[in-house]
């Protein structure tokens, strides 16, 4: 793109061609070049500098003042910025940045008033709101590297204070498809657990379908990781001959688990739930949000706004739409969720797994609490799946020799080991 005339060259450099062209010691087509620009306006250059050499000049006057916005709007626009700095301030609270895109939106829902993203950056540099960038050291290759929608699932946990009126911090639990960027999970909780993960797996799979795979970290609900050998204890048990109980959902539905192996990877797991966060943040502040469930609501409709409304700055298109879209292509790796044999219900499948060997009186004993087991055969091992019906009661299924034989339900506090 070429620059204007008057950044190119200064009135001096500019008269003195004309001067000499007026001299004829240059022809007229030498400096058209030169400046870059047709006869009609150089013509008028010189028609300018013939009817007043000392008041040439070529430098941009703007013929209308430009428009002042409305004091009400500059108003709230300091307000809202305000209310982000006093978050970017807060150490406890994951921002390190300003939202002037936050801020505009914020200016249309709530105040119903219009002004351009340009001019909130003016005004936050001139009123102090403003945070250079910090120079990354390596570029972030952030291009799709699926194919399918279903393909890869990106699943992740953050632990952060999401609304600072609340004073207490929640893990947040998202689920998102790689190739389309659309969540297919969100929910708020104050205790991160394996049974919050499995309800995640139980809500994905029975809406959407199998996927091909996951990619998570290795925390150890995901993996169990076995430390080095010492002089004191040696460890037979080595990285992966354990299976969680969130992996072995995933071994029953038979989708695969790629762990990132590094920080660096879990980095690009996060980089996706970023808009979601920050905006959740700052609208929990703004409507004095000081309980989860108020949390929750706020995350609903953000949620919302990012699958349906929002264009993604890698795909430059809308999440659902996207996903719609391969879904129609039949470009989709998700399968239709089924039950496998022996099993007969979703919950044999999004369960805790433990196993006991019946005793000669046909109990079992699970953290103390001792259980009589119907139709069961005495010195065998039985395989219970607990299933939580909700805070309070669980659901016992006994499966001997791949037959369910009792089906029991107990309180939720007589299994201390069952984390809901």
């Amino acid at each position: 793109m070429v620059q204007q005339l008057h950044k190119r060259f200064s009135d001096d450099q500019i008269k003195d061609l004309i001067r000499r062209y007026l001299k004829q010691e240059i022809a007229r087509s030498y400096i058209q070049e030169i400046l870059g620009i047709k006869r009609r306006r150089f013509c008028l250059l010189v028609k300018q500098y013939r009817a007043n050499p000392d008041t040439f000049t070529v430098r941009y006057q703007r013929k209308t003042k430009p428009r002042a916005i409305a004091p009400s709007i500059e108003k709230n626009i300091i307000t809202e910025l305000t209310i982000d700095k006093r978050l970017i301030e807060n150490k406890a609270v994951p921002l390190k940045r300003y939202n002037y895109s936050y801020v505009k939106t914020r200016l249309e829902t709530e105040y119903h008033q219009k002004v351009s993203l340009p001019t909130i950056i003016k005004r936050a540099k001139e009123y102090g709101f403003y945070l250079k960038k910090k120079q990354k050291k390596s570029p972030h290759d952030r291009e799709v590297i699926t194919n399918y929608i279903g393909e890869l699932i990106q699943h992740d946990a953050s632990y952060h204070l999401w609304s600072p009126l609340a004073g207490e911090k929640w893990y947040l639990i998202t689920s998102l498809d790689d190739y389309s960027r659309f969540m297919l999970y969100a929910m708020l909780l104050k205790q991160e657990t394996s049974w919050a993960h499995i309800a995640a797996l139980q809500t994905v799979f029975l809406r959407y379908g199998l996927p091909y795979s996951y990619y998570v970290d290795s925390h150890r609900i995901f993996r169990f990781v076995q430390g080095r050998d010492s002089i004191w204890r040696r460890h037979y048990l080595f990285t992966d001959d354990v299976r969680t109980q969130w992996q072995q959902v995933m071994d029953d539905c038979g989708v695969k688990v790629i762990p990132a192996l590094s920080p660096q990877a879990k980095g690009k797991v996060e980089r996706p739930y970023g808009w979601l966060q920050d905006r959740l943040i700052r609208t929990c502040v703004r409507e004095d949000v000081t309980d989860i469930h108020q949390a929750q609501r706020v995350l609903r409709s953000e949620l919302h706004r990012y699958n349906y409304q929002q264009r993604h700055s890698t795909t430059k298109e809308v999440p659902y739409f996207r996903f719609r879209n391969a879904q129609h292509e039949k470009k989709s790796l998700f399968r239709e969720f089924t039950v496998r044999a022996p099993f007969i219900s979703a919950k044999d499948i999004f369960c805790f797994r433990i196993r006991r060997i019946i005793d000669n009186y046909r109990k079992i004993s699970i953290y103390n609490l001792h259980l009589r087991v119907n139709n069961a055969i005495p010195r065998e091992t039985v395989e219970l799946r607990i299933y939580p019906l909700n805070n309070d009661l669980c659901e016992i299924r006994f499966w001997l020799k791949s037959k369910l034989v009792d089906v029991q339900t107990v309180k939720a506090t007589d299994l201390p080991g069952v984390h809901l």
